[in-house]
């Protein structure tokens, strides 16, 4: 049996039954209560679960150690959002939370996200200190058998409530639009098409009830497995898909015609028109990962943009300083001003439904009129390389040359803040780096076309797959 707790971009996930058991879940949560004693001699935790197998029973382990730890749990009664239990642990001002997630990920995984006392997913220096503790403490036993109950808690009317401060649902109402949710099976039932039809705006909810295995294809919000919420955006002639992955961090949209938005383009959109309705003429923060798009919006504002590594928590500490108005990752997570500084995929969905009815356009059209403002297109890509260990390891050592020319380009500008990202003369650009939630290697790139951008890819995969013939010679 495993004990090696390893936390990623964001938490620790694993495959259920091999590294992810009721006796690593018992030494991880052992250890975050350590870590919380630590700040705290008599602290207080939140923790939930989404509609993961064994959510339940992993979240009611954590509890029983928890309270041999000498911490009050709060226990929440359903299912809960990451972005719910974020508010929650900021509306209570309590130490933080464990939330049982493995967010986007296929359904043999579960996961745990340890949030701090500001809601935001806990640092590097936190998750290290865990880890460390984990590995000294070795296995727990299982807590001793206990009747008494825990508080329980339900945090969704109050987050509601905090979404109506932010979100123009007036503007979304008069419009008299039509939308379709889909929450993947996923805990977003409950809260984006109850925050829409709450405000009287037409909905059709799909994919609402629980099922652990998510339709077979897993929770994320991507392309293919959003095709049944595009046979329902045509079928209803609704003004947009919106989706959210397992535990609404993250949003996925289409628009009218079906047409699978890319989160890059939605961020771009999100960024200007929060700039120009809120008038809050802030920076806009992206991951090294994230579209230029941003950056030249930001230039069209006279606004600049942070870059961060990969991994929200970063973001979420410019929200919390207030630096930004809003801040975005490719992978369709994002948060504005005065918010979480944690993924909202719920938000990001009401968002750009109010987008949609106050500019009384397409987002395709939208879109459009966006790259013709800022004066150039962009058209970012992801791939995703399974490489066994010693390719890993010969691509990482390739890396950490000092490049001048790459696939032939002249190479304008090295970044390592995350990887190796290579800029190019034309703006275009290549990222390389090891995933931080599942065993791939990623490869981003960005050019003015499609065609370009693909090109960049193909070319990149190529040069990887070299290095892996090198490791069979």
């Amino acid at each position: 049996m495993s004990t090696v707790i390893k936390f990623g971009t964001s938490g620790w996930r694993a495959i259920i039954a091999e590294d992810f058991t009721f006796a690593n879940v018992r030494l991880a949560t052992a250890a975050i209560a350590e870590h919380a004693r630590s700040r705290n001699p008599k602290p207080t935790l939140i923790v939930g679960h989404d509609t993961r197998f064994f959510g339940e029973e992993f979240a009611r382990t954590a509890a029983d150690i928890l309270r041999e730890h000498g911490i009050r749990v709060l226990l929440c009664d359903a299912p809960v959002p990451t972005p719910a239990v974020s508010y929650e642990i900021r509306r209570r001002h309590v130490d933080g939370a464990i939330n049982f997630t493995a967010s986007h990920n296929p359904s043999e995984y579960q996961g745990l996200k340890f949030s701090g006392p500001d809601g935001g997913p806990a640092l590097p220096e936190v998750t290290r200190d865990i880890e460390a503790r984990a590995a000294m403490l070795g296995e727990r036993a299982p807590a001793k058998p206990t009747d008494a109950p825990f508080e329980q808690i339900n945090p969704r009317d109050a987050y509601l409530e905090r979404l109506e401060q932010l979100v123009d649902f007036k503007s979304l109402r008069d419009a008299k639009l039509g939308f379709v949710t889909d929450a993947l099976h996923g805990c977003g039932a409950g809260y984006l098409d109850r925050a829409l039809s709450a405000h009287s705006v037409e909905v059709r909810a799909q994919r609402t009830g629980r099922d652990v295995l998510f339709d077979g294809s897993g929770p994320d919000v991507s392309e293919e497995n959003l095709r049944t919420l595009r046979e329902a955006v045509l079928a209803k002639r609704a003004a947009a898909g919106l989706a959210t992955d397992g535990d609404a961090d993250r949003f996925g949209i289409l628009d009218f015609d079906g047409t699978w938005m890319q989160p890059n383009h939605i961020l771009g959109l999100l960024y200007d028109y929060i700039v120009e309705t809120r008038k809050w003429e802030l920076p806009a923060a992206r991951s090294v990962a994230t579209s230029h798009l941003l950056d030249a919006v930001a230039q069209h504002h006279g606004t600049t943009v942070f870059q961060t590594p990969v991994g929200f928590k970063y973001i979420g500490e410019l929200i919390q300083q207030d630096k930004i108005a809003m801040g975005g990752e490719e992978s369709a997570g994002m948060s504005i001003r005065g918010h979480l500084p944690e993924k909202d995929g719920i938000l990001a969905c009401l968002l750009v439904a109010e987008m949609i009815a106050v500019r009384r356009a397409s987002l395709l059209e939208q879109l459009r009129a966006l790259f013709k403002k800022v004066g150039r297109e962009f058209w970012p890509l992801r791939a995703n390389l399974h490489l066994p260990d010693n390719v890993k390891a010969r691509t990482l050592n390739r890396l950490k040359a000092d490049f001048s020319t790459f696939l032939g380009r002249r190479v304008k500008s090295l970044d390592r803040t995350d990887g190796l990202k290579i800029e190019f003369g034309d703006g275009s650009w290549v990222l390389l780096r090891l995933s931080g939630t599942e065993p791939l290697m990623r490869v981003y790139t960005e050019a003015a076309t499609l065609k370009e951008s693909s090109n960049i890819a193909s070319e990149t995969q190529a040069w990887v797959m070299d290095t892996a013939q090198e490791a069979k010679a």
